[in-house]
């Protein structure tokens, strides 16, 4: 019998593995809505959570330059994903699911 594909409303290649969580919006019940970014996984010590961060450029008017900043934001990293520390990976926001996570990995772009 053929895997059905499950549509989560963004375009995204389904992972292989089936993880049967809840919070997995593959496998499980979470909606992504809000905001989607794309960043480089820093770590993922801490169980079923990455920490995922972008760089970016400001304008500083009183300079005319341009300086580096960073955001850093923990995700959900599902089993079926399992990112690991300096893959590229999309993620999405979601109701909380925990004090500090609001966001959910949910495709590993390249490793």
């Amino acid at each position: 019998m053929a895997k059905k594909k499950k549509n989560i409303g963004i375009e995204a290649k389904q992972p292989k593995e089936d993880c049967g969580s809840e919070k997995c919006p593959w496998h499980g019940r979470t909606k992504i809505r809000g905001r989607v970014f794309k960043g480089t996984v820093m770590s993922s010590k801490a169980a079923n959570t990455a920490i995922v961060q972008w760089d970016y450029y400001n304008l500083v008017p009183k300079y005319e330059r341009y300086e580096r900043r960073k955001t850093r934001i923990a995700a959900h990293n599902p089993k079926c994903i399992s990112a690991k520390a300096g893959d590229i990976v999309r993620i999405g926001e979601c109701r909380p699911l925990s004090k500090s996570k609001a966001f959910v990995i949910f495709e590993k772009v390249s490793e």
